[in-house]
């Protein structure tokens, strides 16, 4: 009976690891680029100071267009400074997904400090996929607990 609870014990442990060491993971590779994010905000009130560079937003996307004649997407992302539209030449996401995009910001012009004819053209992105390879594992190792004990 002894050897029986510490095998358990040990199984457990084991599980216990593995779950953590999931959920460590996912939230340093999650926090990565929120870590390094623009807010919005910046580059809405300055969008002069931005011209030309590559910036990382991270929020939630809020809606989607998508204008078949001209062949022009775009989405707003949100974040708690503000949102901003950005175009894409990729498929949108998916509205309420939660993401970082890289952009590149281009002002038509800039006369006296105020730009003119701002864009905000998606670079790359990453999706939060992993809050659900982390939900899927969680979840599977929880279902296998029943095996694991016996």
């Amino acid at each position: 009976m002894k050897n029986h609870l510490s095998r358990l014990s040990r199984r457990t442990a084991q599980f216990l690891q593995a779950v953590f060491l999931v959920a460590a993971l996912g939230i340093l590779l999650g926090s990565c680029d929120r870590l390094r994010a623009t807010p919005i905000n910046e580059v809405n009130t300055s969008p002069a100071n931005f011209d030309g560079k590559e910036v990382v937003f991270h929020g939630v996307v809020t809606e989607l267009t998508r204008i078949p004649l001209i062949d022009m997407k775009s989405f707003i992302l949100k974040d708690e400074s503000g949102e901003i539209a950005i175009l894409t030449d990729h498929d949108l996401p998916k509205s309420g997904q939660e993401l970082s995009v890289k952009v590149k910001v281009q002002n038509l012009a800039i006369i006296n400090g105020e730009p003119l004819g701002t864009t905000i053209t998606e670079i790359e992105r990453q999706e939060w996929a992993i809050k659900d390879w982390i939900n899927r594992t969680v979840s599977q190792a929880a279902s296998n607990l029943p095996r694991l004990i016996k």
